[in-house]
């Protein structure tokens, strides 16, 4: 019986909470957008690119949410983890700016968030049909 780590188990793209913001968006009758694009710093989940908006879904625990997961402590290993989770929100708020330097408008998606599909629903539609300027 092949034995595999945790870690192998933990995917970067296509996650649930992922596809269940796609099936958010796509039912707000949103089309026309691209997953995982390239073309931005830090390929955000979801970029529409006419209208220069991109989307980012954050999981909690590993991009350190002000909720319950992502102030969830690692039991083992802390010189590891502790200086990784760091290092994930200063590269996050360095790409966020890196995007918004090149004129694009952000919005990022809790995982924990999802809970309230109806507030997201609001959010985004409120982001989405927004003017960029």
């Amino acid at each position: 019986m092949l034995i595999r780590p945790h870690m192998a188990k933990v995917h970067s793209k296509n996650t649930k909470p992922e596809i269940r913001l796609r099936k958010l968006i796509w039912s707000l009758g949103c089309r026309g957008y691209r997953i995982h694009y390239a073309g931005l710093p830090g390929k955000p989940d979801i970029a529409f690119t006419r209208r220069k908006k991109a989307i980012f879904m954050h999981g909690c625990f590993w991009h350190g949410h002000d909720c319950p997961a992502g102030r969830k402590t690692p039991t083992s290993n802390l010189d590891y983890w502790q200086p990784k989770r760091e290092r994930n929100k200063q590269r996050d708020a360095d790409r966020m700016e890196a995007i918004r330097n090149l004129g694009w408008s952000i919005q990022i998606i809790w995982e924990c968030e999802l809970k309230d599909q109806k507030s997201v629903a609001k959010r985004l539609e409120s982001f989405l049909c927004a003017s960029s300027i």
